[in-house]
């Protein structure tokens, strides 16, 4: 069943990318640019996903990153993205529902979530963050993104929660919660396992990955949005290959898990 799974979504995918060149011809360069709206915790690994896209098809793309939840609310109010790609299911469920995606969200991956620290001489310990030491604690708006949720899971479900909760200091979207770390504004935060996977910042300081049983599974979707303009061929496109396995390995180099 895998190798059939597989083998239909290349001949989807090689028909896809079929349409987009034969289409090419008709549109002008600037329609060809494929702008993909990326939830943060993605930013990292979507650099060499849009980068073997383009060498594979030839259609150039556009990363928009920020908070998912940010993303949902500029795509229902008309930014010209083609693909969303989230760090849950709620947010693209939340737009297709609003009718701006063509079809329901499809799980591309799951993410991990770390407690970071930049320093050399800090050791990321759920048990530490109570310590005087510790005077701020990063973590990403729960409010619009998913890992800053998972955060507060993972406090809370460590009976730690009301210990620490004056010490935390939210970013919009895991992009500056780690900017808060990397600059010590944040003795140690919350970010994603891709990020300390991440070629910029690998081997920078020292990182936990938090046991998974804290917090819920961190499933991250995608959707094709429903435009009346734009290159709806090449976002179809993409969205194909992310569930190729070329695409799948680059994730789990990332450190996320997919669904085998």
């Amino acid at each position: 069943m895998k190798f059939s799974f597989y083998k239909s979504l290349k001949f989807l995918f090689a028909a896809s990318i079929a349409v987009v060149l034969l289409s090419a011809c008709a549109k002008k360069s600037t329609d060809q640019t494929l702008r993909i709206a990326t939830a943060a915790n993605m930013q990292f690994a979507m650099k060499p996903l849009a980068a073997d896209f383009e060498a594979r098809t030839g259609i150039a793309t556009d990363l928009v990153i920020s908070s998912s939840g940010k993303l949902t609310a500029q795509i229902k109010e008309g930014a010209p993205y083609g693909v969303f790609i989230s760090a849950d299911t709620a947010y693209p469920q939340a737009v297709y529902q609003a009718g701006f995606a063509l079809d329901k969200p499809k799980i591309y991956a799951y993410g991990k979530l770390v407690l970071w620290s930049y320093s050399a001489n800090e050791t990321p310990a759920l048990s530490a963050l109570v310590n005087d030491s510790i005077q701020h604690i990063a973590l990403a708006n729960p409010q619009t993104a998913p890992y800053g949720s998972a955060a507060v899971s993972v406090l809370k479900n460590s009976n730690i929660y009301e210990q620490v909760k004056d010490k935390l200091v939210y970013g919009e979207s895991i992009a500056q919660t780690n900017q808060f770390i990397t600059s010590g504004a944040a003795e140690m935060g919350f970010t994603a396992l891709a990020v300390v996977k991440s070629e910029s910042q690998n081997n920078k300081g020292n990182y936990l990955i938090i046991d998974e049983n804290l917090y819920d599974a961190i499933a991250q979707a995608a959707v094709v949005i429903k435009r009346k303009n734009g290159n709806p061929e090449a976002a179809q496109a993409f969205y194909t290959y992310l569930f190729l396995p070329e695409a799948q390995k680059i994730l789990k180099d990332f450190g996320y898990s997919v669904d085998e």
